[in-house]
């Protein structure tokens, strides 16, 4: 018949709870019992809650570990930068033999400079030289005083002293030492004198 009152209830929970204190195998049996029990709590518990673990996709560590393919060390992804920089021929240029062009307005250069007969002006004297010097040489021309200039003739052929595809420097010797001219190619084949040095 089904307990209705407290008092028998009471009567119920003492009964159980008294009877593993009844004898020493009762609170074995009950000591046994209750480690089954947390164990089989401990094995069910962890199932029903899950695995709380955060995914690898959001483990900072897990991620950088899992952008390295397998049996590839850290060291070797090290990308290599791109090139930035051109690499070509060199930019100096190659010797060739002087362009006889080169040397002819190198000697007719130098004899319009060492035609400075007593009187002649700065201009008169520069004006012989223009059809064989280059416009940028000029102004530099005209600054020079022509009774500075002691040479008075051309004493030998030219001579090239470097050369290549588009300048030759030529060596002309005059009475008065050797005359270092820079002769460059202007375009379509027209040498014009660029600069100059008196020599010894």
């Amino acid at each position: 018949m089904p307990i209705r009152t407290n008092r028998g209830r009471a009567a119920v929970y003492r009964k159980l709870w008294g009877w593993p204190l009844r004898s020493p195998r009762h609170l074995a049996v009950a000591a046994f019992a209750l480690v089954v029990l947390i164990a089989a709590i401990g094995f069910v518990v962890p199932g029903l809650v899950g695995d709380r673990t955060p995914p690898a996709s959001q483990n900072p560590v897990a991620g950088a570990a899992s952008a390295i393919p397998s049996g590839t060390s850290g060291s070797t992804r090290t990308s290599t930068p791109a090139q930035t920089r051109l690499t070509g021929p060199s930019e100096t240029p190659s010797s060739v033999p002087p362009a006889p062009g080169a040397l002819a307005v190198a000697r007719q250069w130098t004899e319009k400079w060492v035609n400075h007969p007593t009187g002649i002006t700065s201009a008169e004297w520069v004006e012989g030289m223009r059809p064989f010097t280059t416009e940028e040489f000029l102004p530099r021309m005209e600054t020079v005083d022509p009774e500075n200039v002691r040479a008075t003739r051309v004493t030998g052929e030219p001579e090239a002293v470097r050369s290549y595809p588009k300048s030759v420097q030529a060596r002309v010797p005059t009475d008065e030492g050797d005359l270092l001219l820079t002769v460059i190619d202007t375009g379509a084949g027209q040498w014009r004198v660029a600069d100059y040095e008196q020599g010894d």
